[in-house]
């Protein structure tokens, strides 16, 4: 009776995983494909809260991707990569700090038409992303992760239609940059809290936080 348990949960543990690799190749699928089309459109509309977007897109493509690599792996490895993620959430809020600069000192007004409908089929996307994720928000670290991170690309989406809204209204750039803004702040601030919780993580600490994990 024991080996037929023992087995069951073995049989258990490989489907589980085989769920949660169907679930990340379908959203890194999808975080590939949003990410080319936000780039495009944030260089078409001259925007720098889409081309935030489609650099977390990029970040998150990436995070879906290692965490693909390390279904079933040890508790460290876990650490290791949401390690990684931090660093990618990091290198996004550098690309972003930058194209903010750079927009101070070339301003002009986004095209809001290219942002809304960019902006909204992200959304769409994202959406989609996170109820494929949400079965698997309370697994493991790697898992749970990759849905804070999703979860925090629902607000990011509303924060980019928010902004082609008020482009719209006001007719000037300004909204645009305060959005990215607004994004490098959650950006650097959630790249800290998750470089801190997997270094303590590896040095044998108190568990790491969630990746992505909201301010």
């Amino acid at each position: 009776m024991s080996e037929c348990s023992s087995c069951g949960k073995v049989v258990d543990v490989a489907a589980m995983e085989d769920s949660q690799r169907r679930t990340l190749k379908i959203v890194l699928a999808i975080n590939l494909a949003t990410f080319v089309m936000m780039m495009g459109a944030a260089w078409f509309s001259r925007s720098s809260s889409l081309l935030s977007g489609g650099l977390d897109n990029l970040g998150d493509a990436l995070t879906y991707a290692v965490s693909l690599a390390v279904v079933g792996s040890s508790l460290q490895t876990k650490a290791k990569v949401a390690f990684l993620k931090g660093l990618l959430i990091l290198g996004a809020a550098i690309a972003v700090a930058a194209q903010i600069v750079w927009r101070l000192q070339n301003p002009g007004v986004p095209v809001f038409e290219a942002m809304g409908l960019a902006g909204a089929l992200n959304l769409a996307a994202n959406a989609f992303c996170l109820w494929l994720l949400t079965p698997h928000r309370n697994g493991d670290i790697n898992l749970s992760s990759a849905w804070e991170c999703s979860r925090n690309d629902i607000y990011e989406g509303f924060a980019v239609l928010l902004a082609a809204f008020a482009v719209w209204v006001f007719g000037t750039g300004w909204p645009d940059l305060v959005i990215a803004s607004a994004l490098l702040l959650m950006f650097l601030r959630s790249a800290s809290r998750v470089l801190r919780g997997a270094w303590r993580e590896l040095r044998g600490a108190t568990p790491a936080p969630s990746a992505c994990e909201l301010p």
